[in-house]
């Protein structure tokens, strides 16, 4: 067939659909979103009857794909890394329970092009004892899928399917293989698995231990995982991923001299690694994300051999991998691009023109300089741009915002004010609402309903146009639910509004409601 130009998101989307996939459950997160996103707009996806969802997090999306495992059929769902610690639960119970016919794929994101941490996804992946893939270019991210499904049907198992920044958004052609058609609906082979009572669970957990020598020997065998022989034994070289690539670009032609084990599948392939070790003199180990596989590597390898890489900082520990970098630790020459020109400057993102958000922050910035110990708890959205203006305080991550509030007020900060949007409110705001009403928490809470989830390209909100009723659900008393449309004419509405709201002794809710300004021109072209 012929090849198809596509990003790393798009090569796993399409093989997805080609793969026999019927359910695709995500919670939008940079820069995995793609993936989803791709599904829902296929024409074929929809011939099809695939089900492709925005869920209210992370958690919901992944027990959703289990959902659909239960049923026989083929699921994947996609966050960026910060997200697996989201559906951390479901997913560790997902490998007790040998899931079939699921693909949880984390996009991680080093250097932090757009996240709170470099957190590297493949130590959940170990920890929770399932095999992993980490494809190194588009044509494998593609074919992956497919043997990622054969792989979990075959041995019980839900897959890690982690690929980093740079290969979700660059593009390659990918020749796509005959579409597989989508699996009957069955029931499991054994009902008691999807049951984790204790009695359940430790049988579970027993056979997934007993498990481990098929999942290892499948990453001697199947492949993906490759030893390449080298003339110079002075070093040998394990490149995982996307790494492989970057060594690559350091010798045009594919001539590296030196041994070279390539790790596409995990478990790591022990018996090419003890051969790359008695075969050299050191070793040099090559990863885009944390020393996952350095710290494997010397733990198994005992203290031998130096092994080197991200944990001695041979390469920087921190930072997305590149092909400079890689020169570097080699003793080569490092080939730059031509310098940025002086014109050009570096400017701090900031909120864009006309954004409802800008109007909520100059009211509360205005009412705050009234309270020298006052502060304002952020959250993760477009809104922490506010920052910038001086307008918040803090940023952690989804949802900590009113329970930092709430905690800060407890112990005497007043006023306490939490920002948070109506897509983190949806994902993970809600229980901490409900924790200030059940402990009458002195909190104001300003959510920024804007009508969509902006920060990461314009979803739909699962909290839109239910805020209000859902507030009053977890108890917050009606007087003090308020609504404002926040426009420059309304700034001294608004204003008068959290001055009495800050002044009330209790849990207040501020909804500030007015469409996304980009969202809003996509509409009106619409």
């Amino acid at each position: 067939m012929s090849k198809t130009l596509l990003l790393g998101d798009e090569a796993i989307a399409q093989a997805f659909i080609d793969a026999g996939g019927s359910a695709i459950n995500s919670y939008p997160g940079t820069p995995s979103t793609q993936i989803t996103e791709y599904v829902m707009k296929s024409k074929e996806a929809k011939e099809k009857g695939i089900v492709a969802n925005w869920c209210a997090n992370e958690k919901t999306a992944l027990e959703a794909s289990i959902g659909v495992a239960y049923s026989g059929k083929r699921a994947m769902t996609c966050m960026k890394h910060v997200g697996l610690n989201v559906c951390g639960d479901p997913f560790m119970n997902a490998a007790i329970i040998g899931t079939k016919g699921v693909l949880v794929v984390v996009a991680d994101d080093p250097s932090m092009f757009s996240s709170q941490d470099e957190q590297d996804s493949r130590f959940y992946g170990h920890w929770a004892m399932i095999p992993m893939l980490e494809p190194s270019n588009q044509q494998e991210a593609y074919d992956m899928v497919f043997f990622g499904y054969e792989l979990s049907e075959k041995l019980g198992t839900p897959i890690l399917f982690r690929i980093p920044t740079r290969l979700a958004h660059s593009r390659a052609g990918v020749e796509r293989r005959a579409a597989l058609p989508q699996n009957p609906l069955s029931s499991p082979s054994d009902p008691k698995s999807f049951v984790l009572l204790p009695v359940n669970a430790k049988r579970l957990y027993r056979d997934l231990i007993d498990k481990q020598p098929a999942f290892n020997k499948s990453s001697e065998e199947s492949g993906y995982n490759k030893y390449f022989e080298g003339t110079d034994k002075k070093m040998g070289i394990i490149t995982t991923g996307i790494a492989f690539n970057y060594l690559m670009e350091n010798y045009p032609g594919g001539k590296c001299p030196y041994p070279i084990v390539k790790v596409t599948q995990y478990p790591l392939p022990f018996n090419m690694i003890n051969r790359l070790y008695d075969e050299v003199e050191q070793i040099l180990v090559l990863e885009d994300g944390q020393p996952f596989v350095e710290e494997l590597v010397k733990g198994f390898l005992g203290k031998g051999k130096k092994v080197m890489g991200r944990l001695d900082e041979t390469i920087r520990r921190d930072g997305e991998l590149n092909a400079e970098k890689v020169a570097k630790a080699l003793g080569l020459p490092a080939q730059s691009g031509a310098p940025v020109p002086a014109v050009v400057t570096n400017r701090p993102p900031a909120l864009c023109q006309g954004c409802p958000h800008t109007d909520s922050y100059t009211a509360v910035i205005e009412v705050m300089k009234k309270y020298e110990q006052g502060r304002v708890f952020g959250d993760i959205g477009c809104y922490t741009l506010g920052f910038n203006m001086g307008a918040i305080n803090t940023t952690v991550c989804m949802g900590a915002s009113i329970t930092m509030a709430k905690g800060a007020a407890e112990m005497g900060i007043f006023p306490s004010l939490a920002v948070i949007g109506d897509g983190t409110f949806g994902h993970s705001g809600m229980t901490g609402l409900l924790d200030c009403v059940n402990e009458k928490a002195n909190v104001v809470v300003i959510i920024l309903d804007n009508d969509i989830t902006a920060m990461t390209g314009g979803q739909p909100s699962s909290a839109h146009c239910k805020i209000y009723e859902i507030c009053k659900g977890l108890g917050v008393e009606e007087e003090h639910i308020r609504t404002v449309v926040p426009l420059p004419k309304s700034h001294d509405e608004f204003v008068k509004i959290l001055e009495e709201e800050v002044a009330y002794n209790g849990v207040s809710v501020i909804i500030p409601r007015r469409t996304c300004l980009v969202e809003l021109k996509k509409h009106l072209k619409k």
